[in-house]
């Protein structure tokens, strides 16, 4: 191809993949994308921005896009360290999965390690306060919409309890962070013991109780291991 072509490709090519992801956008450009979706097993994490609203209320529109860049700036760069594909971006809000697009080794692991580590670095940042859920298991996961306009994601209920534990985790005194042993169960032994289980509760929509648990200290300071 001539080097104007082939500069142009790689071009539109970087920048499909800032839009909806480097996985989606390789899988998009080897084959034709279609609508349709497929069973996998996943990990989510949903992290979600506290007092983002307030703040526009009270901020220029400049200052609170400034925040919320410096915020997803390091969602990504933690998710993508460990494997996550960086979802959506939802508001204040973003939705990361391990395990789609592409296989992962590790699920479970991966995903408990990037929200220690996001918290940990988040808090050092300063000036964020958040909540983040973890959950696993399965999901549907395609490329929905119509013909003309489709985006790839993932639904269940696994994505459903993510929300939930993200919601419970921003009103938590204890902690921003929030999984359930089902989650743990998934994860190494050397992740687990991060980690501490606690009091139980029944989320929104089901019915058997859920074994929550949370960072332990030194794996809250632990922010890059």
């Amino acid at each position: 191809l001539p080097l104007v072509e082939t500069d142009e490709r790689e071009r539109l090519r970087s920048l499909f993949g800032r839009h909806v992801g480097h996985d989606v956008a390789q899988r998009a450009l080897a084959s034709a994308p279609r609508l349709g979706g497929e069973n996998r097993t996943v990990a989510v994490l949903f992290i979600d921005l506290v007092g983002s609203t307030a703040l526009a209320e009270r901020e220029s529109a400049a200052t609170v896009v400034d925040l919320l860049n410096r915020f997803f700036a390091v969602v990504v760069e933690h998710g993508e360290r460990n494997g996550g594909f960086v979802n959506k971006f939802e508001g204040d809000a973003a939705l990361l999965i391990f395990g789609a697009p592409v296989d992962h080794p590790d699920p479970a692991t991966a995903a408990l390690r990037t929200a220690r580590t996001l918290a940990a670095a988040l808090r050092a940042d300063g000036g964020f306060e958040i909540g983040i859920g973890v959950t696993y298991g399965p999901v549907i996961a395609g490329n929905i919409g119509a013909e003309s306009r489709f985006e790839y994601t993932v639904i269940g209920d696994t994505v459903n309890q993510a929300a939930r534990l993200t919601d419970l985790a921003k009103d938590d005194p204890d902690t921003d962070v929030l999984t359930s042993s089902t989650v743990l169960e998934h994860a190494t032994s050397d992740e687990r013991q991060l980690w501490e289980s606690g009091r139980s509760v029944t989320l929104r929509g089901r019915s058997a109780p859920t074994v929550l648990a949370a960072p332990i200290l030194r794996g809250q300071q632990a922010s890059t291991r």
